[in-house]
């Protein structure tokens, strides 16, 4: 347990949590939305520094980041808890453990120097804080990305994107890349699905892009809910507006959780979102978790030469030559 940054004291030992924008007021005894943030006699803690509930090494391409360091291997860690409660989320064994084993926190304990040094040995060229949100766990993310710089370290982050502005003005100058869930280009989807708000999340994005952190996005597809032309050309128009520059993966939905009632997501809405992406004038557009394999490949935006081909999260070839497409010398954003 460690005291947790970003909070301040108010009146009766009552603490005001700025981590992320649900501004938590926190009474003593109490924990955050979170489940892992405790006010203790007027201080919040950090009830998950260093308690991972998950260590993995992943193909980068899994998180998804299709524009960073391509077929490198990224070392994964969580902790439980997390801000949103999703009622689709993937990962609910471990985001929502503490709501559902009374507060319980479990996980094995580690340092930073400790998942620095497993990084290293298994070979990774990046640090990914991932499976849940991973700002819940900022002190010792904070602490292990520090670490990882100075050891020649890539920090990445696969994130709800719902921190607060201070957290990300922190997070930026540590953060290499981050791949943001835009769970719906609508408010009443976050309200009634994620028990959140839509709007900060475009303010992050927004932030840390300018902040010149690499950005790319997310939006898994869940038939009735999410994946009409008009909300997907909305979603699509803000992402050119950011930056056309930015990789969007459409994925496919699966039913899991509490949302058993829909069916997965169909090829062909896979391929209509990918083509009002591209239609919207984004550059890059990728269709992702599903079994046709559609979409997977970066291709030129000039002149559409396939250059990194892919299957599902294998790297076949890469064609690039200095960020740049050998034939007609195109320079393709990214970190390569």
């Amino acid at each position: 347990m460690q005291e947790a940054s970003l909070y301040t004291q108010e009146e009766e030992r009552r603490i005001s949590c700025a981590l992320c924008h649900h501004h938590c007021q926190i009474n003593p005894g109490k924990r955050g939305r979170c489940g892992v943030r405790e006010n203790r006699d007027g201080r919040l803690y950090s009830l998950v520094y260093g308690r991972l509930i998950a260590e993995h090494v992943d193909p980068v391409e899994k998180k998804p980041f299709y524009h960073f360091l391509p077929t490198s291997r990224s070392y994964s860690i969580a902790t439980v808890g997390c801000n949103f409660s999703c009622l689709h989320c993937q990962n609910h064994q471990i985001s929502q453990y503490p709501h559902t084993h009374q507060g319980k926190i479990t996980g094995s304990m580690r340092t930073p120097k400790e998942v620095v040094q497993a990084a290293e040995q298994a070979g990774c060229q990046s640090i990914s804080y991932t499976y849940v949100e991973p700002s819940i766990f900022y002190e010792f993310a904070r602490d292990c990305m520090e670490l990882a710089h100075e050891q020649g370290l890539a920090n990445l982050f696969v994130s709800n994107g719902y921190m607060s502005r201070e957290c990300c003005q922190e997070l930026a100058p540590l953060l290499d890349g981050i791949n943001i869930d835009i769970k719906a280009f609508s408010e009443n989807f976050y309200r009634k699905i994620c028990k959140a708000s839509l709007q900060p999340v475009l303010d992050t994005v927004c932030l840390l892009r300018e902040s010149g952190v690499w950005v790319e996005m997310t939006t898994l597809l869940i038939p009735g809910l999410n994946d009409t032309p008009d909300e997907l050309t909305a979603l699509a128009s803000f992402i050119h507006s950011v930056d056309p520059a930015i990789p969007w993966h459409v994925t496919g939905f699966y039913p899991t959780y509490k949302m058993l009632d829909r069916a997965p997501t169909s090829a062909d809405s896979l391929r209509m979102a990918r083509q009002i992406g591209l239609d919207a004038g984004l550059r890059f557009v990728y269709q992702g978790n599903a079994s046709s394999g559609d979409g997977e490949n970066t291709l030129c935006p000039s002149c559409h030469t396939e250059l990194i081909t892919r299957t599902g999260f294998i790297v076949q070839s890469n064609r690039l030559q200095d960020g740049r497409c050998p034939k007609c010398q195109e320079s393709l954003e990214g970190r390569w």
